[in-house]
């Protein structure tokens, strides 16, 4: 190992990510560790950025002994871990700054102020600015707060694909406005469930704290149609008033403020007194708060105050719980060879997942099927799915194998000798060979650019393992099942 005094802060973070990297999955490493910057390494102590207070908690909670072992290997075990976290601050001046923490013990809370120390400190009170329109002895109006109540956390499943954002969801609803997500940014592709995830928090703060917060959810479309509606009617005071003593408020698809100006300056300064407050803000949109287009910089940059979190495509484990879900809701009882054929075969996002289901009920129903079959379902869906004869590709099987193993799909196409990674490309390879009509030589281009010589070696070696192994034989059946149930 290299003496300290040789190695830079980006060198030993490198080596650490390499080893990082090999244990954890993909999906965690890119949201926790890719957005981490190494600041310096000095006085055996490693300084790394981390984006939020947020980020360094979840850090600590979760891959405390990981990040201490890795320290120890690169750098040796007397090294020290120092957090270097980015405050937004929520006054006048909209630049942010940083606080170092140490690994571990986490800073004190005490009487709903936070306060951390190190090399440098900071300090923030919720609530700290009055709100001039509150009224003293003025009782609050009852809000509808415009819920569905079928969307809450009970019936939200949660995946690799949403886990931080429903954990935050979760938090949110137990301390609304005293809790260091506030704004809560949701965003996220078409029909992944981000109205689902902030009218839960509605829903629990309703039912937790009953009449003594009000809650509203409203989608921007509604908001500025309202905000319109009372400018030509000389109530706009009014509108702001009424918004400005909303206790939790939810915003849906924030994305449509997109261009319009009076709408923007509006909710700018609704959004500051919520915020002054110490009022629950929850805001979903289609895209990151950085890449929503035409909205003003002071917004984009007050939407970055607390945590931003997205919902990414689910995979396949959590696309077979919500089909479950789904069917349990309905009262029916699918056969688990269904459940994996539409679980394969729809995968862009959760809205889909849930239309084959009702479509698969409707449909069996108005033919008077008392029990639907996977060959019913198949032609039920057939004109829903695209051809499975032109999807069981080699980047089909490389998605179905590693899937199976819990690694990315593209491992199997590196120059990696790492034995899980190798014996999952060996078993992608044979069955390659044994479902399409490419050649060894195509097979092995879809490898990373392999020779047909490798390609020989991996079937060869399968085929030795399944004669000798009762394991192996197990894992290559239940693969072959699997690719079997997603062909037509």
């Amino acid at each position: 190992m290299n003496e300290l005094s040789t190695v830079t802060a980006d060198s030993a973070w490198e080596e650490c990510l390499d080893i990082i990297k090999d244990n954890i999955s993909y999906q965690k490493y890119k949201s926790w560790f890719e957005p981490i910057t190494p600041i310096k390494l000095e006085n055996n102590t490693l300084t790394i950025e981390v984006p939020s207070q947020f980020w360094y908690e979840w850090l600590e909670e979760h891959y405390y002994s990981m990040l201490r072992s890795t320290l120890a290997k690169i750098l040796g075990e007397d090294v020290k871990l120092e957090y270097s976290v980015v405050l937004e601050q929520s006054g006048t001046n909209d630049e942010g700054s940083s606080v170092r923490l140490p690994q571990r013990p986490m800073p004190p809370e005490e009487n709903g102020q936070k306060s951390v120390n190190g090399q440098g400190s900071t300090s923030y009170h919720p609530g700290q600015i009055e709100n001039p329109f509150v009224i003293p002895g003025i009782q609050k109006t009852k809000v509808d707060p415009n819920l569905n109540n079928n969307y809450v956390f009970e019936r939200f499943v949660e995946g690799d694909c949403n886990r931080l954002a429903r954990s935050a969801a979760i938090a949110i609803s137990e301390n609304p406005g005293e809790n260091s997500f506030n704004p809560f940014f949701v965003y996220g592709g078409t029909g992944l469930g981000k109205t689902h995830l902030i009218q839960s928090i509605g829903n629990k703060i309703k039912q937790q704290f009953s009449d003594q917060k009000s809650v509203l959810y409203k989608s921007s479309e509604s908001f500025t149609n309202e905000f319109v509606h009372a400018i030509r009617n000389n109530r706009a005071s009014e509108f702001s008033m009424f918004y400005r003593n909303i206790d939790v408020l939810i915003i849906d698809d924030i994305q449509f403020f997109s261009g319009k100006e009076k709408t923007q300056e509006e909710f700018f300064h609704i959004f500051n007194s919520l915020h002054q407050d110490g009022k629950q803000i929850i805001l979903s949109s289609d895209r990151a708060p950085k890449d929503v287009p035409d909205i003003e910089e002071r917004l984009i940059s007050r939407f970055a105050w607390g945590l931003s979190a997205d919902l990414q495509i689910p995979e396949y484990e959590t696309r077979y719980a919500i089909l479950e879900r789904k069917a349990n809701d309905n009262g029916i009882d699918l056969d688990p060879k269904i459940i994996e054929f539409i679980a394969h075969n729809f995968k862009s996002n959760i809205r889909d997942l849930e239309g084959a289901v009702i479509k698969l009920l409707a449909t069996a129903s108005l033919k008077g099927s008392e029990e639907i079959d996977l060959s019913l379902a198949k032609n039920i869906l057939k004109d829903m799915v695209k051809d499975t004869h032109t999807q069981l590709s080699i980047e089909s099987i490389q998605d179905y194998v590693c899937e199976y193993f819990g690694i990315n799909t593209n491992k199997v196409r590196e120059k990696t000798r790492k034995q899980e990674i190798v014996e999952a490309r060996q078993i992608a390879m044979y069955l390659a060979k044994q479902y399409t009509e490419s050649s060894l030589k195509t097979i092995g281009l879809h490898f990373g650019g392999r020779d047909h010589s490798t390609v020989i070696h991996a079937i060869s070696t399968v085929e030795e393992r399944l004669n000798t192994n009762e394991k192996y034989r197990r894992i290559l059946n239940e693969l072959e099942q699997k690719i079997e149930v997603a062909s037509i």
